[in-house]
């Protein structure tokens, strides 16, 4: 039973290391993120909610979600729960919530 949870244990801290490399693998620089908030600020749009979706890096946004365009950054964002997500608009995957 130990060496079971042990391997069980062991597959776990390697699944979580291959998903915390994939998350790392996107950098949203400062100035990108700076570019990002004031755009926000200047273009503001409403919240949407959206009941049953993670806000996590990684978690991908369904296909109703209007996603927006900012100025000079690859990515797109859109507003829920009043948090501004920056998503990938080739995979609709979420690369930076910012608070």
């Amino acid at each position: 039973m130990r060496m079971h949870l042990s391997a069980a244990a062991a597959g776990f801290l390697l699944l979580a290391g291959v998903g915390a490399a994939a998350a790392q693998d996107v950098v949203i620089e400062p100035q990108q993120e700076t570019i990002v908030r004031e755009y926000v600020k200047k273009q503001p749009l409403a919240s949407v909610q959206l009941p049953g979706v993670e806000l996590n890096v990684g978690s991908t946004l369904p296909d109703t979600v209007e996603l927006h365009e900012v100025p000079d950054v690859k990515y797109r964002y859109v507003v829920v729960d009043n948090q501004t997500i920056l998503v990938d608009p080739g995979t609709r995957r979420i690369v930076k919530v910012i608070q």
